[in-house]
């Protein structure tokens, strides 16, 4: 079976080290990393002294390409010709309930060569790594490589002679830090530096039958968060690990996380496919990656994990607030640590001199440097590639930051329904509770001014700014009622009892202002207009019920009945959509038919786009034409259907 994608993950481990093809038989094109930029492995079949090209561009013939078939960890090529077939396998095993595997910075390419003729053939599979993956510049620059012996294995090496970690930070940029290793096992290839970069080769004498290898590819990038003034590596290397070991596991471990990652793609498509047919597997198999990988794990100060978002084609800030927003899904099924470590870098800026607000925080800085927010300072900000100063170590008197760029109602809303959120998903309200007076401030200032919004920015603001925006305004309940939430699980039931009331009694003039019929509005003060309502899919997960079952029927009723053939407009202003909502709106119906309805054109962008990036979050629903986001964390918002039936039962 072949799968159709706009751009196949390949090599997925954080922001830095992916790497993507963007056409559909794999010798169609170079390889590049999500960006765009290149970043080549080539791949040849020799076979009897013949070259036969299998991955990239080059002069050679090609073995011909049979099927592509993607899961949630890997992504499966099938080739055909000279009396032989190959099975590609990437592999990239994020597994999210084992920290220690999954922040390691290490792919697999499997190799399966099967002989179809009865006869014996001398085969050799060869991999070049450019030296292109470890330099943002595409001018010539001074490298260093070599060799090494693992005992279990040989791992050759790459980097440039000057070495400058952390030395830019932006978006729509690449790692210039840091070195690129490739391995094979003992006995089964070669590998080398070249002048171009890596060289890898897994050699099959006399081969009658089926054989099998695989090779390692890792990147070790020194230094990969700048943490408050600290340089902060992996999660992985927590301990004192090195890189070397790392591979020296990751050859050892590869047949046992093999058959781990498979059980779990397994389960994933089993629990897609009950929630929302088939299309849902494909696009959940396609999310899954991409999700994770724009992430970076690392460790804080006492050994906390830290989870660092990179805001891809954004604006690349670091731990943004209303991008962990809608990827939360994903996390809170398999690994709420996850939410609690991309929560910390706010909650530890939001304490700090330099942010004077009663908000808030919208971001912690720009990837990789967690150096205080860069969202709407007073100030023209860095150039891309630039660095900021460290805001986080800046007085009060520093007036950093233009208040009507802020995004207030929308980050408190976002904040106090995480944090409701993982005490939901653990049953506790353990990491809530030093964070209560954060709350108690963010929850008065929702009171306050989330009921009616006024102008203020929001993350739905495509079309422009919106006054009175009845989905800030359901944010804004949602999040007194998580206010009220963790009240409750604290102690303070009293407390806790007066803010749910609040809400409730916030939700029912809602509801009477807000109502359009057999739909909501868009603003309050207008009858026209309608948009999306996907901040009301808590009041579900919480069983909160502050509003009524009819509302999300007739809500997803006329979803369906508004959209066009690539799925429903976020709102009404434009055809345009954002996938990740249009999957919350999805969990409002409890069962698959309802849910397909809206899913089913979502897959239908995939197959049909023209645009050959990572799974784009905001695209034409008429064109399938994406708008300029791409390869972003939201799409773990996904995986919102499958929260929701976990949660149903709980």
């Amino acid at each position: 079976m072949s799968t159709r994608v706009p751009s196949v993950p390949l090599i997925t481990c954080d922001p830095y080290f992916s790497l993507w093809s963007p056409v559909d038989q794999l010798y169609d094109s170079d390889t590049v990393h999500w960006t765009g930029r290149v970043q080549r492995i080539s791949g040849l079949a020799r076979i009897d002294g013949r070259n036969f090209r299998f991955m990239g561009l080059g002069a050679e013939p090609v073995l011909n390409q049979t099927s592509l078939e993607i899961s949630a960890t890997s992504s499966r090529y099938t080739f055909e010709g000279v009396a032989l077939s190959l099975e590609l396998e990437f592999l990239s095993p994020l597994l999210l309930d084992d920290p220690d595997l999954f922040s390691r910075p290490l792919s697999y390419i499997g190799a399966k060569l099967t002989v179809n003729d009865g006869q014996t053939h001398q085969v050799e599979l060869e991999f070049s790594f450019s030296d292109r993956f470890c330099t943002c510049s595409n001018e010539p620059v001074p490298m260093a490589g070599g060799v090494h012996d693992l005992g279990n294995s040989l791992a050759a090496w790459t980097g440039k002679r000057k070495q400058g970690p952390l030395s830019h930070s932006g978006d729509d940029v690449t790692v210039d830090w840091g070195y690129l290793y490739a391995a094979v096992p003992r006995n089964q290839g070669l590998v080398s530096k070249t002048g171009e970069g890596l060289n890898v080769r897994l050699c099959f004498p006399e081969l009658n039958g089926t054989g099998e290898s695989f090779v390692v590819a890792a990147y070790d990038d020194v230094a990969s968060i700048n943490y408050f003034g600290e340089f902060r590596r992996g999660y992985w290397a927590r301990n004192g690990k090195t890189i070397l070991q790392v591979i020296g596991e990751g050859i050892r471990d590869y047949p046992s996380v093999r058959e781990r990652c498979r059980t779990f793609d397994r389960e994933l498509a089993a629990k897609a496919e009950a929630a929302g047919g088939t299309a849902y597997v494909s696009i959940l198999n396609l999310a899954y990656r991409q999700t994770i990988a724009a992430h970076k794990l690392i460790t804080g100060p006492e050994g906390e994990a830290v989870f660092v978002s990179k805001e891809c084609f954004s604006n690349g800030c670091a731990a943004t607030v209303d991008v962990s927003y809608p990827s939360v899904p994903l996390f809170l099924l398999y690994n709420p640590e996850l939410v609690k470590g991309m929560l910390r870098p706010i909650l530890h800026f939001a304490r700090q001199p330099a942010w004077t607000f009663n908000f808030a925080p919208h971001d912690a800085g720009r990837y990789p440097h967690l150096s205080g927010q860069v969202y709407g300072l007073a100030q023209e900000g860095m150039k891309n590639t630039e660095v900021y100063p460290p805001y986080y170590a800046f007085p009060a008197n520093a007036a950093l930051y233009n208040l009507h760029s802020q995004m207030p109602v929308e980050e408190c809303g976002n904040m106090l329904i995480m944090l409701a959120a993982v005490a939901r998903a653990e049953g506790n309200a353990d990491f809530a509770r030093p964070q209560m007076d954060l709350a108690k401030q963010w929850v008065r200032y929702l009171i306050e001014y989330g009921e009616d919004p006024g102008e203020q920015l929001c993350t739905d603001d495509f079309a422009g700014h919106l006054a009175h925006n009845c989905n800030l305004a359901a944010k804004a309940i949602m999040g007194i009622e998580a206010y009220a939430i963790l009240l409750d699980m604290t102690g303070d039931k009293a407390e806790a009892g007066g803010y749910h009331a609040r809400a409730r009694t916030a939700a029912a003039a809602w509801l009477e202002r807000a109502r359009r019929g057999d739909h909501s509005a868009l603003v309050f003060d207008k009858q026209e207009g309608w948009s999306l309502k996907y901040n009301l899919v808590w009041d579900l997960l919480f069983k909160s019920r502050l509003f009524p079952p009819e509302l999300f029927a007739s809500e997803l009723a006329w979803y369906i009945a508004q959209q066009n053939v690539y799925g429903v407009p976020l709102d009404s202003r434009r055809e345009y959509t954002k996938s990740d909502w249009v999957l919350w709106v999805s969990a409002f119906s409890s069962g698959r038919a309802g849910r397909e309805a809206l899913i089913k054109p979502v897959a239908g962008f995939l197959e049909d786009t023209a645009d050959r990036v990572p799974f784009s979050d905001w695209y034409d629903t008429l064109s399938a034409r994406h708008y300029y986001l791409q390869n972003r964390t939201v799409q773990g918002g996904l995986f919102m259907p499958l929260l929701a039936d976990e949660w149903a039962g709980g």
